[in-house]
């Protein structure tokens, strides 16, 4: 498993989704949105739908792997809806780029985000995700989402117990989610308000921090059953951090890393920044693309301009509102200089949420008057 992980995490420092142009574009504009086969029964229903990007390419996610995301790829999801007092289909789709896919694969699924947004006239609300900053309403699609290190490759091999690579799985959430992520099996790496499943193949541990809350333990429990179920003979054992019956447990977690991969793999700390609204103008209209400081702070509706792309920072999330009457250029690097523009804020990896005018987004008004 270890051997199909990427090594390289993403530095948004070097990152740039503005690709275009590149040999990513050529590569990707051999399949336009008419003829890419992926697209084939996308959005014709209500119901969630995932895609991979692999080698450029976008493949089908299988339904029974929804709610799985490996740390080095990149995916696709599209949510299709209808409102109570309507038969219209409505759509919201998502790039997720996990922690070490590669500039290639997110810019990948930037690009084929916008290809499915074709394909779907322009409908859709696009939004950009990563691994650990995802939005409330990505969040909300899965009742656990699950993280594994590596390629997907990795999660498709059926192996022995006796060729089994033990791994620790993490959960962290509250009654409304609970996220599991495939860490190191590093003692340093444990944290007391939260809940672990040590899979040792045969054998399962699950550790309750001292400080864990039910929600995370009886998610944990329910993982353990799975597993059980899914593989037969398989025994487990259910560990409480204050006891002192954890000594096999602890005993397992003896991959070594070094203290800059303990800090990178703990939670992030909360950004303490003061939350402010910052406006900015993207605009074609001087004969070139400029992009500037347009408004802080008490932003409204009457600030934004038809002609134009506006891109609103809130501090924790970002909103690209496009003008009805921006320009085919103005749109088509909207989101670009978003992603470009994070990359030297202190919250580079909040979620991004691409609108056009008449979009009734609430999370977009809530902005605006808070």
């Amino acid at each position: 498993m270890s051997g199909l992980q990427k090594q390289k995490q993403y530095d948004w420092k070097d990152s740039n989704l503005a690709l275009f142009g590149s040999q990513l574009d050529k590569d990707t504009k051999k399949s336009s949105a008419e003829t890419e086969p992926a697209w084939e029964n996308a959005g014709t229903k209500p119901g969630l739908q995932i895609w991979r990007i692999v080698n450029f390419k976008v493949e089908k996610w299988p339904e029974s792997e929804y709610g799985k995301f490996f740390d080095g790829d990149s995916y696709i999801v599209l949510n299709t809806y209808k409102l109570a007092d309507s038969d219209a289909l409505l759509y919201d789709v998502h790039f997720w780029i996990g922690k070490y896919s590669t500039q290639d694969e997110y810019g990948t699924a930037a690009y084929k985000t916008v290809e499915l947004d074709t394909y779907l006239d322009d409908r859709p609300v696009q939004h950009r995700e990563v691994q650990g900053h995802e939005s409330r309403l990505f969040l909300s699609y899965f009742r656990t989402i699950q993280i594994l290190r590596g390629g997907a490759e990795s999660g498709f091999r059926k192996v022995t117990s006796r060729q089994y690579v033990p791994r620790l799985l993490h959960f962290h959430g509250d009654r409304n989610h609970v996220e599991i992520a495939e860490v190191p099996r590093c003692r340093a790496l444990l944290d007391t308000s939260d809940v672990y499943i040590l899979d040792l193949g045969t054998t399962l541990y699950q550790w309750n921090g001292g400080t864990s809350n039910k929600d995370e333990r009886y998610r944990a429990a329910m993982h353990v059953n799975q597993i059980k179920h899914e593989r037969g003979k398989c025994t487990s054992e259910t560990l409480d951090e204050d006891l002192s019956n954890c000594g096999v447990f602890y005993g397992k977690l003896d991959e070594e890393i070094g203290d800059a991969d303990i800090k990178k793999n703990k939670k992030d700390i909360q950004n303490t920044e003061q939350k402010t609204n910052r406006l900015f103008r993207l605009s074609d209209a001087a004969g070139k693309m400029e992009f500037n400081l347009e408004k802080e702070n008490d932003v409204s509706l009457e600030d934004f301009d038809s002609n134009d792309v506006f891109i609103l920072d809130t501090s924790e999330d970002v909103f690209v509102w496009i003008g009805n009457a921006s320009s085919g250029d103005e749109k088509r690097n909207a989101m670009v200089y978003a992603h470009n523009y994070l990359t030297s804020t202190r919250h580079p990896l909040i979620p991004i949420t691409c609108i056009n005018e008449y979009s009734a987004c609430a999370d977009f008004l809530v902005a605006l008057t808070a």
